[in-house]
């Protein structure tokens, strides 16, 4: 079981640029997504191109990313986690939601104290590592619709991604993997991001996404 409710999630949307770093570029629509629930202290900063950085400290629950407004089945997610330091409860994850039907969904390539589990559906081998495919549902809990019930799907790393390399999500295989799983996506597509998420936790991270 989830140690905590995930609550909807506040967002801006930067302007269209171009990310030129680590010696790879692309154009994307820079989501920048940035939501506290009020606990602790939460200082996060919107960078240039797809970069960001948080430090946190006592928190509640808070969610801190940069991506894209519109999501994709088939994105392939390049990032690099200079900084990945949290104490406590925190995950370093891929993180959107799709409409028809309503799904909130994570790939989680890193956390802390605290490894997200659920109805174990399979497995899915993917950018050089295993992950283990989970559901679990939110009942009357607030989403990008309101407060709605609905389902959580998750890819979530076997062992604890290293951070302070590019390194990629190749997004398709935990589609379809989901899929063969009987778990469809909805045909809609909100935003998506490389997130730090935290709760009851303190911390720091810098990630540049593209």
């Amino acid at each position: 079981m989830l140690k905590f409710k995930k609550r909807i999630v506040a967002s801006v949307l930067a302007a269209t640029m171009s990310i030129g770093l680590f010696a790879a570029s692309a154009t994307a629509n820079t989501h920048w997504q940035y939501w506290t629930d009020g606990g602790g202290t939460v200082n996060a900063t919107n960078g240039s191109g797809g970069n960001y950085s948080v430090e946190w400290r006592n928190t509640g629950n808070f969610v801190v990313g940069k991506g894209w407004a519109t999501g994709s089945p088939n994105r392939t997610i390049n990032y690099n986690a200079g900084i990945w330091q949290p104490s406590g409860n925190g995950y370093l994850t891929l993180y959107g939601w799709t409409r028809n039907s309503l799904i909130e969904y994570y790939v989680v390539d890193n956390w802390g104290s605290y490894r997200p589990t659920g109805t174990h559906r399979g497995t899915v081998y993917s950018d050089g590592g295993t992950y283990d495919i989970y559901t679990t549902m939110r009942y009357n809990a607030p989403s990008i619709d309101g407060t709605q019930t609905f389902q959580q799907f998750w890819s979530v790393r076997q062992s604890k991604r290293p951070t302070g390399n590019n390194v990629s999500i190749t997004f398709s295989n935990h589609v379809n993997a989901w899929r063969n799983a009987g778990m469809h996506l909805g045909s809609s597509w909100s935003y998506q991001v490389l997130a730090t998420e935290g709760y009851q936790s303190s911390g720091r991270s810098n990630v540049t996404v593209w």
